[in-house]
């Protein structure tokens, strides 16, 4: 319920939904599974498992709107199956059951497990992987699970490059087998290689296809595929990241506090539980919380950080958790603090205040009155009756269950009042009223949700060039190479050639004002000089299929 409410209720929203989606909408209607293409432009910047999937699911459900969150969707039950089954083979069903409701109300696991990004499903397959290799470095022998272990990291590798984190278990594992821990597994067979083995072979069924069709092909584009996502998305990204620049403490400051509450809010008492439990010489604490560790450094290492890149971290944290909660939950600080934050929730989201005055609020975000109003209230009920259960010493519990409720109303309720404005569907709507069918639509600065939701054939003039002026005049010779066509460009576009009093004006979409452009909203002069440069060097042309998503 937490999870899967909403689906089916919205379009993809920008940034990441929209792109996957297109991609794995193509793959499902094209057939080209092995290297993915963007309307119609190879897309080397992830590999393709998490884009497999919705072409998979889409072919399964013939709804997109379905399709492209049930990945996240599913690989959100399997990590919390995971983590209930560790927990209670390690410790207990009571213990199990903490664990995943533990990871389940916490904010950053929920929020990304309801997105269509691939986030989700790369903590699925990493902590696949933990749990194989701990079934056997803890609760072993156990060889099969060890191997499936290293393949599952194998295929988070293929799926966004990182999965090989799930080894880090490795070294905190190494450490006690040398002191001679109890419950661990011998360090003295030859067998530990599975897992390092089992990883290379999951990640040569992609990489070693790929190699030998990009080596058959010939074919520039797809070299310049391979070098992308073999070098400057994975080793380049790591140590000479070009954006999303962070300082070394920027998780443990600004991304753990915040998104991993409730959990965050037991740390001050977690960790000198931890350190107490580790300094007897308990493993099940010190292997999850090694390799979490451990994960943490290395992306704090990297100049560039996202606040998902520690995702992967949370159930191996939760686990080690879950064993200390009924103590926890005995402390009358706790159940305060969790009181404190559960009041510090409605101020943040902004509840009381909205209520009197909803009818300007949703005029100023363009949003349905009485949508907003039912959310509004909703939520108001909700944080009351939660407010109300917390003050009888059960601050804790009131604030997660708060967080995993409030998932609902913004999925029952959130997704349809927001879908018009986070998603295209206004902008593609005024676009087809005013263009007729049969003609033809070019598109600049394009976003993957237009394409997605245009409902018809585009043309564009190459992916990721933005708006720049050399697009703009690829778009306007295309223009003006025959009759019946009309471009989309941003303003502020070429005022020397585009007479505005002559254009069709689109809205605000983007942060940008877009015009549709025809031959006649042309100079003289600009049509003559395009003429004489002849066609673009590049079209691309795009069309829907007969299962194409519902604009």
């Amino acid at each position: 319920m937490v999870l899967a409410a909403g689906i089916g209720l919205r379009q993809p929203w920008p940034a990441d939904e929209p792109r996957f989606a297109l991609v794995g909408y193509d793959m499902a209607r094209g057939g080209e599974w092995f290297f993915p293409r963007v309307a119609g432009e190879l897309y080397p910047d992830k590999p393709p498992v998490f884009m497999w999937l919705i072409g998979i699911f889409h072919l399964i459900t013939g709804s997109l709107e379905l399709a492209f969150l049930l990945p996240s969707l599913l690989a959100g039950l399997g990590t919390l199956w995971l983590t209930f089954d560790l927990a209670h083979r390690l410790w207990n069903p009571r213990v199990g059951l903490a664990a995943a409701a533990l990871l389940l109300c916490t904010l950053q696991f929920a929020l990304q497990a309801r997105t269509a990004q691939i986030d989700a499903l790369v903590t699925f397959l990493i902590t696949l992987g933990l749990y194989g290799m701990l079934r056997h470095l803890l609760l072993g022998p156990a060889w099969g699970w060890y191997a499936l272990g290293g393949f599952a990291a194998g295929l988070g590798v293929i799926t966004k490059g990182v999965g090989f984190v799930a080894l880090f278990v490795l070294l905190p594992w190494g450490f006690a087998a040398w002191r001679g821990w109890s419950r661990v597994a011998s360090a003295r067979d030859p067998r530990l290689l599975l897992a390092p083995l089992a990883l290379l072979v999951a990640v040569a069924l992609w990489l070693v296809p790929m190699l030998v069709a990009v080596e058959q092909s010939n074919d520039p584009a797809y070299a310049a595929y391979r070098d992308n996502i073999l070098h400057k998305q994975t080793a380049e990204r790591y140590a000479a990241a070009w954006h999303h620049h962070q300082p070394a403490w920027y998780y443990v400051v600004e991304v753990i506090p915040a998104f991993w509450l409730p959990l965050s809010l037991l740390l001050p008492w977690l960790v000198p539980a931890w350190w107490r439990r580790i300094r007897r010489g308990d493993a099940r604490q010190l292997l999850p919380l090694g390799a979490a560790l451990l994960t943490l450094l290395f992306f704090s290492i990297s100049p560039g950080k996202r606040g998902v890149y520690v995702l992967p971290m949370l159930p191996m944290v939760a686990l080690a958790a879950a064993p200390l909660l009924p103590g926890l939950l005995r402390r009358p600080g706790v159940h305060r603090a969790g009181l404190a934050l559960l009041t510090l929730s409605a101020l943040a989201l902004g509840v009381f205040p909205f209520l009197p005055r909803y009818h300007a609020l949703a005029a100023a975000n363009d949003l349905d009155a009485a949508g907003l109003f039912f959310a509004l209230a909703a939520v108001a009920t909700l944080w009351l009756g939660w407010t109300l259960f917390a003050h009888q010493r059960r601050g804790l519990l009131g604030f997660g269950g708060f967080l995993a409720s409030l998932w609902l109303v913004y999925g029952l309720v959130g997704h349809p009042l927001l879908d018009p404005v986070r998603s295209a569907t206004r902008f593609t709507a005024e676009l087809r009223a005013r263009v007729p069918p049969e003609v033809a639509i070019g598109l600049t600065a394009w976003d993957e949700e237009v394409v997605l939701q245009a409902g018809r054939p585009i043309v564009h003039f190459g992916f990721r060039r933005f708006g720049k002026p050399d697009e703009i005049e690829d778009a306007l010779r295309w223009l003006v190479a025959a009759p019946a066509r009309v471009a989309v460009v941003p303003m502020p576009a070429d005022d020397a050639c585009i007479i505005r009093a002559r254009a069709g004006d689109l809205g605000e979409r983007s942060r940008r004002h877009w015009l549709l452009v025809g031959a006649e909203a042309l100079t003289a002069s600009c049509r003559d000089h395009l003429d004489a440069l002849g066609p673009p060097p590049k079209v691309v042309a795009w069309a829907p299929g007969p299962d194409r998503v519902t604009p």
